[in-house]
């Protein structure tokens, strides 16, 4: 296995599963003689960023009038930056697609 320039390995699935490093985990390093040795840190995840992004996302989606469902990602972007009034108005899906 060969380290990258940053000093980055990975470490192989049969190893992570067996050891229960999952991502968030933490481990620690350290050095026996000439062997690095990576240890699990506690038995606890450490919370995910973006599984709480993602967690988050989808109760703000949950909470959207269907209408605004429809939105294409430019009509939502302009109603977010409060851009252009008529964007909380949604075109039609062909409008959308960039036929008129």
């Amino acid at each position: 296995m060969q380290v990258t320039e940053k000093g980055q390995v990975t470490i192989p699935k049969a190893i992570r599963v067996a050891a229960g490093v999952v991502p968030g985990s933490e481990v620690a390093f350290s050095l026996e003689g000439a062997r690095i040795v990576i240890t699990l840190v506690g038995g606890a995840v450490k919370d995910d960023r973006r599984a709480r992004l993602r967690a988050a996302a989808a109760t703000v989606h949950k909470s959207f009038s269907p209408e605004f469902r429809q939105l294409g990602a430019d009509e939502v972007m302009r109603f977010l930056r409060g851009d252009d009034a008529a964007a909380a108005v949604p075109a039609s899906p062909a409008k959308r697609r960039g036929h008129r």
